[in-house]
């Protein structure tokens, strides 16, 4: 199956009807739990990674989500 994987092109063989969970196992995605899936534009929410199949063509994005820290900013001067 050839797929756009975060904007590159990616191959994975023997995977003729994969669902979303079996994307991520199958591509090793890094802290996989706290992943934001995008399939061809549309952000998918995490209930549905098992019901939806991945197919030959499409275009995946993996997101992470930061947050915490803060930021200093100077005072303006008068």
């Amino acid at each position: 199956m050839n797929l756009t994987v975060n904007g590159k092109p990616s191959t994975i063989d023997g995977s003729e009807r994969l669902n979303v969970t079996g994307l991520l196992a199958a591509l090793k995605v890094a802290q996989a739990a706290y992943v934001t899936v995008e399939l061809n534009g549309e952000v998918l929410e995490r209930e549905a990674f098992d019901a939806t199949i991945v197919k030959d063509g499409d275009a995946v994005e993996f997101l992470y989500f930061m947050g915490g820290g803060s930021a200093a900013f100077p005072q303006s001067r008068r």
